[in-house]
């Protein structure tokens, strides 16, 4: 669905919830003839759907607002240039998808490739295109610990683009 310029979805788990408790609900209505429970279980079963598409739809829109700041401030950076001593800084790196990870749940998490290394890249909205393995894309983000008291550097991405493949360096 797509609201502005924003493409707002739902996740498979929301779609699976709200499939399971229309079943649940015809099986019940099946069962005792008791129509009336309709009256609240369907909307009820509607916001399964309503909720996480408002909730995409509000990271979404924050995410996009953040873009030009991110344009503006973060430098282009080789992947390997990435430390922890980078940490809370915001960074644009260009390489080529090498894995996608939980794309199901709108929070996608990407291995990302250069000609010096590779980073994940994580994002905790969907994001406004569809990113595939193989696609050379740019990444606008803040260098985070992939843990919270350790681990990597990791990139916590504002943007995920498609490039050209010639605009890749």
């Amino acid at each position: 669905m797509q609201i502005g310029n924003i493409k707002v979805r739902v996740t498979a788990v929301a779609l699976a919830v709200f499939l399971f408790f229309m079943v649940l609900i015809a099986v019940y209505i099946l069962a005792t003839g008791d129509v009336s429970v309709l009256i609240w279980s369907v909307p009820a079963a509607v916001m399964l759907l309503i909720i996480p598409l408002a909730l995409n739809y509000m990271s979404q829109s924050q995410y996009a607002s953040l873009v030009p700041v991110y344009e503006a401030e973060a430098r282009t950076t080789r992947i390997r240039e990435i430390n922890l001593n980078m940490l809370g800084e915001p960074v644009r790196v260009k390489g080529v998808v090498e894995r996608v990870y939980f794309q199901f749940l709108n929070r996608p998490q990407y291995l990302v490739a250069d000609r010096t290394g590779e980073i994940s890249v994580k994002m905790f909205t969907s994001p406004a295109e569809d990113v595939e393995k193989g696609d050379v894309v740019e990444v606008l983000g803040v260098i985070v610990k992939r843990y919270i008291l350790s681990g990597d550097a990791v990139i916590n991405c504002v943007s995920i683009r498609k490039v050209d493949k010639n605009q890749q360096s």
